[in-house]
């Protein structure tokens, strides 16, 4: 695949994942900044690439365009199978996708900014919000992962036995958001042996926000 663009926010979740996903699949990019707090995603300039304004969007170099994370994640695993993100077991495929979608569905877009200012002006209250789904996703994937663990018969360091999945890409960013908003992660042992195996393998250090175009000291 040839040169493409992304553009993201430093901070997020959902840009993290994708830029995690183009290492590992060894695409090359161009990473532009998307100021979320400004409201640069809100210019027709960015949704003509992400038309409900979000980020990450995708510009491949003719010009299109893809915008989700999940989707662009799934695009990435067909176009470029290894290595892989996605389990070839069809059975491990869709817990793959199960826990994907508990970050993704249940816990990630209740803590979004656009979301946190509808629901109250209070600071106070938009953390313990977060916070809430936060501990709610978090136990659910932790569950899960119990669950996992007694169907394979043992307990890999990954959400998915051995290897490094799509699951693992969306599942630590989001205990980054869960400790900024002081959930007690330690609950969760699993999800934690899954967050340090993910760390651990190449790539994944360069993908932190820290070191992403924009970020600033929190």
């Amino acid at each position: 695949m040839k040169r493409c663009t992304l553009y993201q926010y430093w901070r997020s979740s959902a840009s993290w994942r994708v830029r995690w996903a183009l290492s590992i699949k060894g695409v090359a990019f161009e990473s532009i900044p998307v100021n979320l707090l400004t409201g640069e995603q809100s210019s027709a300039e960015h949704q003509a690439r992400s038309p409900i304004g979000r980020v990450p969007a995708l510009v491949l170099e003719d010009g299109r365009s893809l915008s989700e994370s999940v989707a662009i994640l799934e695009w990435l695993e067909e176009t470029i199978p290894s290595p892989a993100l996605y389990p070839r077991d069809p059975w491990q495929r869709a817990r793959t996708r199960q826990l994907v979608e508990i970050i993704n569905a249940a816990v990630q877009p209740l803590q979004n900014i656009s979301v946190l200012k509808k629901l109250s002006p209070d600071s106070a209250e938009q953390r313990a919000w977060a916070a809430h789904f936060n501990e709610l996703g978090l136990a659910a994937y932790e569950a899960q992962l119990a669950q996992i663990a007694l169907e394979s018969g043992g307990n890999g360091p990954f959400s998915i036995g051995d290897a490094l999945s799509a699951a693992d890409l969306f599942l630590v960013p989001q205990l980054y958001t869960a400790r900024r908003f002081h959930v007690d992660v330690s609950r969760f042992p699993r999800v934690l042996a899954a967050e340090q195996a993910a760390l651990a393998t190449p790539h994944a250090e360069a993908a932190r926000p820290e070191h992403q175009p924009g970020a600033t000291p929190t």
